[in-house]
């Protein structure tokens, strides 16, 4: 396996690798605990926002010009009224008087093929995403969002470990008073239910 590299893409550099990002994250998506059941069309018109937005970024991990892993990160501004949501309804009552929607910079997802697990690449695509937010500058916090399982879903697998301790490491927290809600079909069932989906926030240094 050759070495890895990553490349920030914005805008409409973002065009060349829409169907392989649509792609990966259908596969990621699919495992537990999202069980996805996505589908191109949906993922196409899901990016688009990412295209339209002159300050979003996808953090490609590429071997030679293959995408392997991507991550993505948006002005809160820019993004769905669902995810923006509990900052406008709680966001000075948790984060201080202080606290506006403008300066929260959300690092949506991050998806990497299996077999490139284990090499460094979610820490860096962190360290890339919060790079994106000090070079556009004016963030005070930088969040993203997790969906909620319960510890006895049938589909949980013996051997799943959540990511809380390495989000801790990054610097997030949860917070459960801030949570929105997003409707997927799982790939057990037959029709969208809706899922739970709780933010996870850091301080961004100044």
């Amino acid at each position: 396996m050759s070495a890895i590299s990553l490349r920030t893409v914005t805008g409409t550099q973002l065009e060349p690798y829409l169907d392989a990002l649509a792609h990966l994250r259908m596969q990621v998506f699919r495992d537990f605990p999202y069980l996805y059941d996505g589908n191109l069309a949906y993922e196409q018109r899901y990016l688009q926002t990412y295209l339209q937005s002159p300050e979003a970024a996808i953090v490609l991990a590429l071997d030679g010009e293959q995408v392997v892993g991507a991550s993505s990160c948006i002005p809160m501004r820019d993004e769905d009224a669902a995810f923006q949501r509990p900052f406008r309804e709680q966001g000075r009552v948790l984060l201080g008087a202080d606290f506006s929607l403008e300066r929260l910079f959300y690092c949506a997802e991050s998806v990497l093929d299996a077999r490139y697990r284990g090499r460094g690449l979610g820490v860096a695509f962190f360290r890339e995403r919060e790079a994106h937010a000090a070079r556009l500058g004016g963030f005070s916090h930088a969040c993203f969002c997790a969906v909620e399982r319960t510890p006895d879903h049938p589909l949980r697998p013996a051997d799943y470990v959540t990511l809380d301790r390495f989000w801790n490491q990054r610097g997030y927290w949860r917070y459960p008073q801030l949570q929105t809600e997003f409707r997927w079909k799982d790939i057990d069932q037959a029709l969208e239910t809706a899922k739970i989906m709780t933010f996870w926030i850091k301080v961004l240094p100044v």
